[in-house]
């Protein structure tokens, strides 16, 4: 069975408030040229088709007029696309059955008839071009562990999910009387993966050991962590494909889609399909430099190159209030689309380092205090007077309400 497995487009997002549609559309397009060049069984995309839970009406459109080019590309070709914890699952499902038309399965959330999970949502019998069966697709969406079902009320949160993929993995293999090559979709972090450029780490991620998705699968097709990498421990059967394209600068590897051959009992045979993007994400100059030097590179560079640019600057000291505005001035009239400063805090001759706190001395800390730390580490400036009273009145009218 000949696949292709992508997911976490995150149709709609935006890169520092500038709109990222032409970025979506040159993926969308070059995804729909090379299911007309590979000619596969099958398109899986793995969670997270939207950034947000509620997309534009515009951004719906957008993947609804690139799922239909996407078939027409190739008619016999089984689409399945799965929920994701930026997805909505019931408004991915709203049009379920007219997908179902065009050969497109949408599998957003698990659910039960009179208690009994219905496996047949998640088993997807894959034909080739002549009709014959060539595999199966288990599409399981984003689930919080809580959330699995299980056959006992009594059950442990932590056994729940392992069950789930198991008996799934169990009942495909009962029908699977001939054999047949057999995928595992999933979106969730497997324990031990790469997760370098991940901005939801900010939030936190549960993370799972892979021997909790079952045993059974010639393939794992995963979702959610956005660097490209095959797990290792799974003997070649267990993919993150990563983001077609950077949801944020940090995400400095090269984005691609993957083409995967399975066939039963055998190592998968993986062929990584790089995606172009028409405004790639540049950190200006490559190496930290002292303010004045960073904005005269970024003053010289060309005006007709399109780019996100971060400026990369290195200081002992926070930057005066004024360094955003010149930054963004010296791009005024060129093509890129300036961002934001990193700051890289050099420390001073003596070796002194900024301190650190202990979890002890940040619970010790007032809501206020942290947030004046979080601002000056995140942006490198004091927190002004006007911000200081907002936060301050709002931190006094939640105390107000908590005592009501």
């Amino acid at each position: 069975m000949k696949l292709i497995h992508t997911s976490d487009w995150h149709l709609g997002h935006t890169l520092y408030n500038y709109d990222r549609t032409e970025e979506q559309q040159a993926f969308l397009l070059q995804l729909a040229e090379i299911v007309e060049r590979e000619q596969p069984d099958a398109l899986l995309v793995s969670g997270d088709v939207y950034h947000y839970s509620s997309p534009s009406a515009a951004v719906q459109k957008m993947y609804t007029e690139a799922m239909l080019e996407i078939h027409r590309r190739c008619p016999s070709m089984t689409i399945v696309v799965t929920a994701g914890n930026h997805d909505s699952s019931s408004k991915l499902e709203i049009t379920r059955s007219l997908w179902e038309s065009f050969g497109l399965h949408v599998v957003g959330s698990i659910q039960r008839e009179e208690e009994t999970v219905q496996w047949t949502r998640h088993i997807v019998e894959v034909t080739g071009k002549d009709g014959r069966p060539v595999g199966y697709i288990l599409p399981v969406p984003h689930v919080y562990p809580q959330n699995f079902p299980s056959p006992d009320p009594e059950m442990k949160r932590e056994e729940r999910m392992p069950y789930f993929f198991q008996t799934l993995l169990d009942e495909t293999k009962r029908i699977n009387t001939t054999g047949l090559p057999v995928v595992l979709m999933a979106h969730l972090a497997v324990t031990g993966s790469d997760t370098t450029g991940h901005t939801d780490l900010i939030g936190g991620m549960d993370y799972f050991p892979l021997n909790q998705l079952g045993t059974g699968y010639d393939y794992l097709a995963l979702g959610h962590i956005h660097c490209p990498q095959t797990l290792k421990g799974s003997d070649g059967r267990a993919r993150y494909c990563g983001t077609p394209y950077p949801v944020s600068f940090d995400e400095t590897y090269p984005h691609s889609v993957s083409l995967v051959t399975v066939e039963s009992g055998k190592q998968p045979e993986i062929q990584i399909i790089p995606i172009e993007n028409p405004w790639p994400c540049l950190t200006l100059p490559p190496e930290p430099l002292p303010f004045e030097e960073a904005l005269q590179q970024l003053k010289e560079f060309p005006d007709d190159k399109r780019a996100y640019i971060r400026l990369n600057v290195l200081s002992e000291n926070y930057l005066s209030p004024d360094c955003q505005e010149r930054a963004s001035e010296a791009t005024r009239g060129k093509a890129c689309r300036y961002c934001y400063i990193k700051l890289n805090r050099q420390q001073k001759e003596t070796g002194e380092e900024q301190p650190h706190l202990s979890i002890q001395e940040l619970k010790q800390q007032s809501p206020l205090e942290i947030a004046r730390r979080y601002y000056q580490e995140t942006t490198g400036n004091t927190m002004d007077d006007e911000l200081n009273l907002l936060l301050q009145e709002a931190m006094n009218q939640i105390h107000s309400s908590a005592n009501e």
